[in-house]
């Protein structure tokens, strides 16, 4: 849903412009630190679970999809010199069209070495994208802080941020250390990504799978930073596009979209999920007018799911636009024909014991306004006279057919 709203919200080419755009980017950055041996993910080490989950995701890798894999702590063990093992990041594979055995080969050979340097890794994965108009996404696979400490990984996280290269970095944290998680959450909060705490194998391929596909729907849109409001009347008005945010726990968060008669609202919302939670949650997104009457609800609204993190909606103005009702702009106090449309994001997350409800869950709004597509109408006899005297002749003929078959059989009897 998400890939289909930011394709449909996205303007077409202007004639005599280039249609061709950039590949979506990924570069995989892997933990072969020596911790990594360590055999405590449903009995195998965390590094052959990242290799098998990483095998995996290369097969189902999308054909448009470049990708890049950098290795920290592969080469200098950690009983040698620190200076040097501080320094042991390498890209094993260009940024490119994958070849798949050539990638599977490469990561098949890494063996749990040496230090944990994932500041100057994320530096080094940053280079290796390089910069373009469209998002590229670095995905962090780590059991275990960074044992470096210059450059520190959030403020790598924070100075790439900065630079607004579009770039996005996901963190996989094989190990429930809070340090660790702490720290990971912090690198992906600062680059608008997502934390994820793994403890199955099948939980890392899946996740990877998610995020590398993701960086394939929605490369083509940076997701930017806003902030929902706590109420209708001050939430930020949306143009058609990706915004990224963060929403507490049980929390209401309101946007506000303007929406002309004669158009369509197409709006979806995710939420990922970056640490654990209580069973049973979902995530509801509506439309509300500026009354505070609900229009519309999500698509999974009432149909009993205890673990939704995605849902759409739509809805369309259908007043003609050429009698439009004004209503006046909360901006600028002028009269306009649009109307401003108020959407809300809730959520019933809860988590055990033990884990930080700060900061809120990383979301992703997309929001879209296309044309409104005719709404379909079912068969119709028509209306007025036409359908009076259709229902008549229907009646006529009905009659006679009646009696026609009522005197034959009488004539059939009378003979018998």
């Amino acid at each position: 849903m998400l890939a289909a709203l930011t394709i449909a919200a996205m303007p077409p080419a202007s004639a005599g412009e280039p249609t061709e755009e950039e590949a979506p980017k990924v570069e995989l950055v892997l933990d072969s630190s020596g911790s990594m041996r360590a055999t405590d993910i449903d009995g195998r080490s965390r590094m052959s679970v990242a290799q098998q989950s990483f095998d995996e995701v290369v097969d189902a890798l999308p054909e448009e999809t470049q990708l890049g894999i950098r290795v920290l702590g592969s080469r200098i063990p950690v009983a040698n010199n620190q200076a040097l093992g501080c320094r042991d990041t390498q890209q094993i594979m260009p940024v490119a069209t994958v070849d798949k055995a050539r990638a599977k080969s490469a990561i098949a050979t890494m063996r749990p070495t040496g230090w944990t340097p994932i500041g100057l890794a994320l530096r080094g994965a940053a280079r290796d994208l390089g910069t373009g108009e469209t998002t590229r996404r670095i995905v962090l696979i780590t059991d275990g802080e960074d044992t470096c400490g210059s450059p520190g990984p959030c403020d790598v996280a924070r100075e790439l941020a900065a630079q607004g290269t579009h770039l996005i970095v996901d963190t996989l944290g094989l190990t429930l250390d809070d340090k660790v998680r702490r720290q990971l959450t912090c690198i992906a909060g600062a680059t608008g990504g997502t934390y994820t705490a793994v403890q199955h194998q099948t939980q890392l391929t899946s996740r990877l799978n998610q995020l590398v596909r993701r960086a394939h729907d929605t490369y083509r849109r940076t997701p930017r930073q806003v902030g929902g409001s706590s109420r209708c009347a001050n939430a930020p008005i949306l143009s058609p596009g990706v915004y990224a945010d963060r929403e507490r726990f049980a929390e209401h968060r309101w946007y506000r979209v303007a929406v002309a008669p004669g158009q369509e609202l197409r709006a979806s919302v995710s939420v990922a999920l970056d640490r654990t939670l209580n069973p049973d949650y979902g995530v509801l997104l509506r439309a509300v007018s500026t009354s505070g009457q609900e229009i519309v609800r999500g698509t999974d609204a009432g149909s009993g799911r205890t673990d939704v993190l995605s849902t759409g909606l739509r809805w369309s103005d259908q007043r003609s636009s050429a009698t439009p009702e004004p209503s006046t702009s909360t901006e600028t106090g002028t009269e306009t024909a649009t109307n401003l449309v108020c959407l809300v994001v809730s959520n019933s997350f809860s988590v055990p014991a033990g884990v930080q409800t700060a900061p809120g869950m990383p979301l992703e709004l997309t929001v879209g306004v296309v044309p409104s597509s005719p709404t379909p109408g079912g068969p119709s006899l028509g209306r007025g006279w036409l359908l009076l005297v259709v229902l008549a002749g229907a009646g006529l003929f009905g009659g006679l057919l009646t009696g026609w078959l009522a005197r034959w059989r009488v004539a059939v009897w009378k003979e018998n």
